[in-house]
């Protein structure tokens, strides 16, 4: 082989160790072993302001051994209480006290994804519904994100992430409910787009009036995906009374609660669909209230779930208090 022809094929493997590299780098990283959008992991990350409004936020990484956990507290009546400071607050692992070591209650934006019901027993709701998703978007952060997923017999796209909660609405005078239910598989998508949502900060807000009769997936895949996120489910459930109801609409409360409560969520009900738009904002708002707290876990990366349980002091007896937060998280190696 002549020198000339050595030097193309050098040429070649070249070009092509370059394109591989490149290839690598543009790779999503939650492809390449590290998925760091896992709640399991103990390293988290916090965005950084940027001079450039359109540009994603910068990472900065505190530790890699910091468990975060966002933290509502209300009162009886669902109003999030917001004056409260570190000494408030008491973090159990198993029944180890931990030592708070970050302590924050600055609002930040979020990503949400609302996941609407459109099935065929929403159509006298659907008015309702509209407004209640007004109402949401009226109380919200201008920078938070958005995208909205309906749901009958299938899930679909009703408008990608955006900040034009205008064109959401635009998009939702449109629908028409009809067809079957399939919460369980809308939950699925929406857990799917969050993992690659702008802010760290991620909720899902589902609106229902039942359970589920047409999902491919099951409560159980479900809730273990739930378990293995890093987001904050909530669901406001509208189980009006009367007695033909189906088997679904019974469930309804019952399936709603359990993908909410280990993520630091809730499921409303409202039995008084009049009452829907206030729930909706009321929940806005609660988005807007959270503390964060932060401490060094003394467990190894064992890869079982390790509890939480989070205590809140009562500065007056008069006012009874109601925390909600993550139960937990999966000891994993970065």
């Amino acid at each position: 082989m002549g020198p000339s022809c050595c030097k193309l094929i050098a040429g070649a493997n070249l070009i092509l160790t370059l394109l591989l590299c490149a290839a690598y780098s543009a790779f999503p990283q939650s492809r390449r072993g590290t998925d760091t959008s896992s709640p399991r992991l103990f390293e988290t990350t916090f965005n950084k302001p940027s001079t450039d409004a359109g540009a994603r936020p910068t990472t900065l990484r505190v530790s890699a051994d910091l468990v975060l956990i966002s933290v509502t507290v209300t009162d009886e009546l669902s109003h999030p209480q917001t004056n409260l400071g570190r000494e408030n607050f008491t973090v159990l692992e198993g029944e180890q006290k931990q030592e708070i070591r970050y302590f924050s209650s600055e609002d930040s934006p979020i990503s949400v994804g609302l996941l609407l019901d459109v099935s065929r027993s929403m159509q006298d709701k659907i008015d309702t519904t509209r407004a209640a998703v007004d109402q949401f978007f009226k109380n919200a952060d201008p920078r938070d994100d958005y995208f909205v997923i309906t749901f009958n017999s299938e899930p679909q796209i009703l408008s990608d992430v955006t900040q034009s909660t205008t064109g959401i609405e635009n998009e939702l005078d449109l629908v028409q409910p009809s067809g079957a239910t399939a919460l369980l598989d809308a939950v699925y998508l929406g857990i799917s787009k969050l993992r690659k949502a702008r802010y760290s900060r991620r909720a899902l807000v589902i609106i229902s009036d039942g359970g589920d009769n047409n999902s491919r997936y099951k409560l159980k895949e479900i809730k273990n995906l739930i378990a293995e996120s890093d987001v904050m489910v909530y669901a406001i459930g509208i189980f009006t009374s009367g007695p033909f109801r189906s088997f679904e609409e019974l469930m309804g409360k019952r399936w709603l609660s359990t993908m909410t409560d280990k993520t630091g969520g809730r499921t409303a009900t409202v039995e008084s669909l009049a009452k829907l738009p206030e729930e909706c904002a009321l929940l806005s708002r609660e988005l807007r209230s959270q503390y964060v707290l932060g401490y060094r876990p003394r467990a190894v990366a064992d890869g079982k779930w390790h509890k939480i349980r989070i205590v809140v002091t009562k500065s007056s007896a008069a006012t009874q208090f109601r925390s909600y937060y993550r139960k937990g998280y999966y000891a994993v190696e970065p």
